[in-house]
């Protein structure tokens, strides 16, 4: 009989990626991080499969710990840093349609 722990019910987080990935074609979704509510704790950076998550220059805050940002033109909108984010800290980062990102944030995401 597999041992069980009191924590099993919660659902696990992704594995890192074995296998670095490059945007093959314009993405359903973008990541989208609000810097106010992010607390800088990096957990989702090693999660991303394409490494398009930073932390934000010092100096645009003056902060000893700024929040992550995400770079648009990478991000392949996989959802990954979003459940992570979610699941073991703050849910400070959230999905948008990319058509919604793009009117919004006045960028256009290329394939």
């Amino acid at each position: 009989m597999a041992k069980t722990s009191k924590y099993d019910h919660y659902k696990p987080v992704p594995d890192l990626a074995e296998k670095i990935n490059k945007k093959k074609k314009k993405p359903k979704l973008m990541a989208v991080v609000d810097e106010d509510n992010c607390t800088g704790c990096q957990v989702c950076v090693p999660f991303c499969p394409v490494d398009c998550i930073e932390t934000v220059p010092v100096e645009k805050y003056g902060i000893p710990i700024p929040p992550v940002q995400i770079r648009f033109d990478e991000c392949i909108g996989c959802q990954i840093c979003a459940r992570v984010c979610t699941k073991l800290t703050w849910d400070a980062i959230r999905m948008l349609p990319t058509e919604e990102f793009e009117t919004l944030y006045e960028y256009t995401v290329t394939d």
